[in-house]
């Protein structure tokens, strides 16, 4: 699928990751769907891209709410060719810490969040991309998730994170498989440690300490980076149904 053209949803879309994808769309010819919700932000970053992104808030845990914005969407622009799911949030706490036991409430948040707000983008994006026009090979639309190396090599502390993400690699090929009768390709990234507002926060010695620990290239990665594997996803028919780590080599040490 070429993007010029097309319109893509992509949540989580007004930073990071995200953001970046968006900004590809615009820069391909395509026309971004922003779904956050950080309204300021997301505003902000339609307006930096102009005519070629659209902010709508949306939280991707809430059904109606996600609907509705799909909805407005196919309304306004005709019809949604992909999805790209990047909202999330990053979240760390030892099961048995010094205060006590870990509350059920933190695990179910980043699975609510993470998790199940994936699902959600992925199935109502794809009941709406399921009745777009063929293409000549019979594709009708992309989807993109955003899992992690923590699905894979999930450090201490990361258990309630590393679940949530292993769900989404977990579903990957039984989502493809299911999805191959409408058309609808389903992909998932694992990025290791990139340059978001996620690891802004963090002390300028612990962002060195995460870049150091990268095999080659020995840096953060660019959200640039992953915004140019989702471009090639999108452009490539016959990636489906897999898991791509994007990650320098990087393998997460235990702690």
């Amino acid at each position: 699928m070429q993007i010029s053209g097309r319109t893509i949803l992509v949540s989580g879309g007004a930073s990071g990751l995200g953001g970046a994808c968006a900004e590809m769309i615009g820069a391909a010819g395509g026309r971004a769907i922003i779904l956050d919700v950080n309204e300021s932000a997301g505003r902000a970053h339609a307006s930096r891209l102009g005519e070629d992104a659209e902010f709508v808030r949306a939280d991707v845990t809430n059904g109606p709410e996600l609907q509705h914005a799909i909805d407005s969407a196919v309304r306004r622009c005709g019809a949604i060719h992909g999805a790209i799911c990047a909202a999330g949030i990053a979240a760390a706490g030892r099961v048995l810490g010094k205060e006590g036991v870990q509350p059920l409430d933190h695990f179910t948040r980043v699975i609510d969040i993470n998790l199940t707000g994936t699902f959600n983008m992925i199935r109502l994006s794809a009941a709406a991309m399921s009745v777009n026009p063929p293409a000549n090979s019979g594709e009708r639309g992309v989807i993109v998730s955003t899992a992690s190396v923590a699905a894979f090599d999930g450090q201490i502390g990361q258990a309630a994170y590393a679940a949530s993400k292993g769900g989404i690699v977990a579903m990957t090929l039984p989502l493809a498989r299911e999805f191959a009768r409408i058309g609808v390709r389903v992909m998932t990234i694992a990025p290791g440690t990139f340059d978001t507002p996620l690891l802004a926060g963090l002390p300028q010695a612990a962002r060195e300490s995460l870049a150091q620990q990268v095999p080659f290239p020995s840096r953060l990665g660019r959200p640039t980076e992953f915004a140019a594997l989702v471009r090639h996803i999108f452009e490539n028919e016959m990636l489906n149904g897999e898991v791509i780590r994007l990650d320098g080599a990087i393998r997460m040490a235990p702690k």
